[in-house]
């Protein structure tokens, strides 16, 4: 059965962020996970989830600015003590929520610029910040976003990012699978779910293609949810989806695992 944490940037924006985390255990979600909590002072968050009783799933490092276009500094060549300050910053969140995954953001890469430099950056960042990170157990995950969405985001493909992680070669970096993502450029989802078993820590859904409720479109997330529980998967599954008519309107197809329903 799986975990299934509500992404708070996607779902519930009806209302205010903090008001959000009371609405996603009201409709049965035991855990959450958001994209940037930095306009939040983290000790307000880390009330609400334990008012609340939810976990912190996952979280991603500071983007930069985005306004400028900037989506992370991993693969970014002169960036790297930008990239270690965004180490620091979500550091002093997932310590005071209990956060134990955090997403680094590779970036943007120019397509007339060789590859290699970007992932040399990347594996030397995401290797400093693995030590940094150890002592608190946290996991950093990479993820491949496809460039319809994103365009010149630096992982497309689950094979770029594992080259990234074979060189790495540190447990404490893994891989964050969104199956929608995934849909879109690969395919295959059961097949990329039991080849990959291990090397993934996290998953996000949504309906592909317009990413809305996962019960809309092309993917048969019940048949997935079963190939999770084949392979032994415990950890979360992210709600990252758009809604189509409103939060609470789209949770019916959550019901057959107790979302959309009061937790007792």
């Amino acid at each position: 059965m799986p975990r299934l944490a509500a992404n708070l940037s996607f779902l519930f924006t009806e209302i205010p962020f903090l008001d959000r985390f009371a609405a996603a255990a009201a409709a049965g979600f035991p855990g959450v996970e958001c994209l940037f909590p930095y306009d939040t002072p983290a000790a307000a968050i880390a009330e609400r989830l334990e008012r609340h009783d939810l976990t912190l799933a996952l979280f991603n490092l500071p983007p930069g600015d985005l306004a400028a276009g900037e989506l992370g500094f991993g693969a970014v060549p002169g960036r790297e003590s930008a990239f270690m300050a965004g180490i620091e910053q979500a550091l002093v969140y997932a310590r005071a929520t209990g956060c134990k995954r955090l997403h680094a953001l590779s970036g943007r890469w120019p397509a007339d610029r060789p590859r290699a430099e970007g992932e040399a950056v990347l594996v030397a960042n995401l290797r400093r910040a693995a030590a940094l990170l150890a002592p608190d157990g946290i996991d950093l995950l990479i993820e491949p976003i496809n460039p319809k969405d994103l365009p010149g985001y630096f992982l497309n493909t689950t094979a770029q990012a594992l080259a990234v992680l074979d060189r790495v070669g540190s447990d404490r970096v893994k891989l964050q699978l969104d199956l929608y993502h995934c849909q879109i450029m690969e395919g295959d989802l059961a097949g990329h779910l039991r080849r990959l078993a291990g090397r993934y820590a996290h998953i996000q859904i949504a309906g592909v293609p317009e990413r809305h409720e996962p019960d809309r479109g092309e993917i048969n997330y019940p048949y997935l949810f079963e190939v999770l529980d084949a392979i032994g998967y415990d950890g979360w599954v992210g709600c990252e989806y758009r809604p189509a008519a409103g939060t609470l309107a789209g949770l019916g197809w959550a019901q057959p695992w107790g979302i959309g329903t009061p937790r007792r």
